[in-house]
């Protein structure tokens, strides 16, 4: 298997594992919040990325991968902006109804066009535009309903798309950058994420439920959900940093929108969720959105990776090129010396004769 398949399948086992992770996580804290009413889903956040280092501390310690230093300020600032991004997001919803928060998940990929071709100099090609195009507008038939809007709602919005979308960009850019792993950076930013979010989370919680959550009365069953929910987590953080590492924080997104496509889907035939034409048809569009921009993104990287080849190839052709040009001059040459030299050799021959 050669080193371009392994990648793609790679690839292709990052992607699934952040589907089936992610949904299932969904529908674990789902259960969690609605069901047996723990609503507090920052500090939650925080117990996930906790428990994810944790984990990752015992793989290290086991030698399931290496350990690599990084420039401190970086994985830092790095570790700082993901947990304020996570809280910001929560704000988001808290302060706007679920139709705008929707709309600002659906904001992120055109956001993370914007600054990537602003500031790192990437193309997106038309095709793959309106691919990203038709997904947004079948997420959004799928999922926006009311869209009431406030000023301070609207400012957290703002701020939720921006610094999701930095520090999805820096995910990958980082690891490209400092040739580390999706491991090992999100081993090393975890703790950033998870103290952020253990000091603000119970204030967030506070603020946006008016319940504290170290007084919810946490019967077995709720331990149970956080437990499942927290190992399930392990998965979905890891599986974030390796499809953004291997892929793009584009199509992340895109993978993102796919996922809450099942979750409504799931949430109808599981848990018995309102299900209507809309629905349907937006997720419908959305899929069509998201083959399109498979085979696109698909077409293109091979068009790439066919140019790449060629390239080689005709720089030793030219090389040849000049190589039999110069075997054809130094023939010229000779041929010329040695036309020069019999007259004289003749005239030799007749002078002794």
């Amino acid at each position: 298997m050669g080193e371009g398949e392994r990648f793609q399948l790679g690839t292709v086992g990052a992607l699934t594992l952040s589907v089936v992770s992610s949904v299932s996580i969904v529908i674990c804290n789902k259960a969690l919040i609605s069901s047996l009413g723990f609503t507090f889903a920052t500090t939650l956040t925080s117990w996930h990325l906790l428990v994810t280092f944790c984990s990752l501390h015992v793989a290290l310690k086991m030698k399931f991968f290496e350990h690599k230093p990084l420039d401190q300020k970086t994985v830092t600032g790095f570790g700082i902006l993901n947990g304020i991004s996570i809280g910001l997001l929560n704000l988001s919803l808290g302060f706007n109804s679920v139709g705008f928060y929707q709309m600002t998940k659906l904001a992120i990929i055109p956001c993370t066009v914007l600054l990537e071709t602003l500031f790192l100099a990437k193309r997106f090609s038309r095709s793959i535009q309106i691919a990203l195009l038709v997904l947004l507008l079948g997420v959004g038939i799928a999922t926006v309903t009311d869209v009431q809007l406030n000023a301070l709602g609207s400012v957290l919005s703002l701020l939720a798309v921006i610094t999701t979308c930095v520090a999805q960009i820096m995910t990958n850019t980082i690891q490209k950058k400092h040739k580390v792993s999706s491991t090992q950076l999100l081993y090393q930013s975890c703790p950033y994420q998870s103290g952020t979010l253990l000091i603000s989370g119970p204030f967030l919680d506070w603020f946006l439920t008016n319940q504290n959550v170290f007084a919810f009365k946490y019967t077995t069953q709720v331990l149970a959900f956080i437990i499942i929910s927290c190992l399930i987590s392990v998965s979905v953080n890891f599986s974030t940093f390796l499809v953004i590492g291997k892929t793009s924080p584009v199509t992340y997104q895109v993978l993102g929108h796919l996922k809450t496509c099942l979750v409504l889907a799931f949430g109808y035939l599981l848990l018995h969720d309102p299900f209507d034409w809309r629905n349907i048809l937006g997720i419908l569009v959305a899929l069509i959105g998201m083959v399109l921009y498979s085979y696109f993104c698909t077409h293109e990287s091979q068009k790439k990776v066919s140019e790449e080849a060629t390239q080689p190839l005709q720089a030793g052709e030219g090389e040849s090129d000049r190589l039999i040009g110069v075997e054809n001059g130094s023939g010229g040459v000779v041929t010329d010396a040695v036309a020069q030299k019999a007259p004289e050799w003749k005239s030799n021959k007749d002078l002794h004769a």
